[in-house]
C-alpha cells in the first residue's frame, strides 16, 4: 500500500529523492543553525542554491536559528518545489528526553506552516532517522499518526496531498506497514 485517502487529503508513500518533487513545499530535516549540513539538509541546500541559505541567514539574524521541534519556511531556490519548510528533528538519546514529542512537533508545525501559507502539497523526508539515529519504525509511526491527527483536527486544511519520500527501501517498507496497520 503506497497511498490512502484521509478526509480530503491524499497520503502518498514513495522511495526517491525529495529534492526532485514537484510540490508546494518540501520539508528539510535541518539543524538548528539552518545553515545546511549533511544528509537531506545538505542535499536540499546544494540543489536549491544560495537563495535558500540567504533566507535561512535572515531567519537566524532575526530569531537566532530554529529550536528542535519548530519549523520555518523559505523559498525553494532552484528546486522544483515552491518552498522549503525547515524543521529541526530531535537527536535520539534513548527516548528519555522527549524525543517522541519533539518529532511529532516537527510534523505538526510543518503542517501548520503549510496551512498558514495555503499550500496544497507537501513532501516529508524521514526526519531524524539518519545521523540523529531516531529508531526508524518508531519515527514512521509518529510521522503517520501525527499527520492523521492533524487532518482529523483540521478538516478544512488546504493540504490535498502529503507525501512521505523515503530515501531507502527500509524506510519505505516501514511506512507501508504502518499505513496498512492504521486501517484508515
Amino acid at each position: 500500500m503506497n497511498d490512502i485517502q484521509m478526509g480530503q487529503t491524499h497520503i502518498v508513500l514513495l522511495q526517491g529523492d525529495i529534492t526532485v518533487q514537484h510540490v508546494d513545499a518540501i520539508v528539510n530535516a535541518a539543524n538548528s543553525s539552518l545553515l545546511g549540513g549533511g544528509g537531506v539538509d545538505g542535499a536540499i541546500h546544494r540543489a536549491g542554491g544560495s537563495a535558500i541559505l540567504e533566507e535561512c541567514q535572515q531567519i537566524r539574524n532575526r530569531q537566532g536559528g530554529c529550536p528542535t521541534g519548530e519549523a520555518v519556511i523559505t523559498t525553494a531556490g532552484r528546486l522544483p518545489a515552491k518552498h522549503v519548510i525547515h524543521t529541526v528533528g530531535p537527536v535520539w538519546n534513548g527516548g528519555s528526553n522527549h524525543e517522541q514529542q519533539l518529532l511529532a512537533q516537527c510534523y505538526s508545525h510543518s503542517l501548520q506552516l503549510a496551512d498558514e501559507h495555503q499550500l496544497t502539497s507537501i513532501a516529508f523526508p524521514n526526519i531524524s532517522t539518519g545521523i540523529y539515529h531516531f529508531p526508524k519504525k518508531e519515527a514512521a509511526t509518529i510521522a503517520l499518526n501525527t499527520v492523521k491527527e492533524y487532518i482529523e483536527q483540521h478538516p478544512a486544511t488546504s493540504l490535498k496531498q502529503i507525501m512521505f519520500v523515503c530515501y531507502d527501501a527500509d524506510n519505505l517498507s516501514l511506512y507501508q506497514q504502518q499505513l496498512q496497520a492504521m486501517n484508515v
